[in-house]
């Protein structure tokens, strides 16, 4: 015979912050799936090329610290990126063990059909523009007071 634990609100599930964002990043993952299948994207590799977007000649380095992830790890996703010729991966003249990533003339192009994914994710939220980016902020605020407490 096996016996419960006595409740405790502050360890139920659902009362959980990092459960609410974990859930809720599961979900944004899906809602966001359909959308980059048609760009032929992973997840991943769109927050890749957003960065990339953004910063034309970044380097490994840059974009996993803009990612907030491994270098290691990153490596093959920008492999990835290069066998489907949205990016070339070159290595610095100043110092070889730089690599700087380039976007090709295709990973130009797909920048934009990329375009209407944030108005396709407005609508699933079923926020309005002031409502999501006020939470993007409260969002972010909350990550910068957790990396400050590491």
């Amino acid at each position: 015979m096996t016996s419960q634990v006595e409740p405790c609100a502050e360890l139920m599930l659902d009362n959980q912050l990092c459960f609410a964002l974990y859930s809720t990043s599961l979900m944004m993952t899906k809602t966001y799936k359909p959308l980059l299948q048609a760009l032929g994207l992973t997840y991943p590799q769109y927050l890749a090329m957003l960065v990339l977007w953004e910063n034309e000649g970044i380097t490994v380095s840059e974009i996993s610290a803009r990612m907030l992830t491994d270098p290691g790890s990153l490596t093959p996703l920008l492999k990835r990126l290069e066998s489907e010729g949205l990016l070339q991966r070159q290595r610095s003249i100043q110092d070889e063990r730089v690599v700087q990533l380039h976007l090709t003339d295709k990973g130009r192009a797909l920048h934009e059909q990329a375009k209407a994914i944030p108005a396709c994710i407005l609508k699933a939220s079923g926020l309005d523009i002031e409502q999501l980016g006020k939470l993007r902020d409260d969002l972010i605020a909350l990550r910068t007071q957790l990396q400050d407490a590491l």
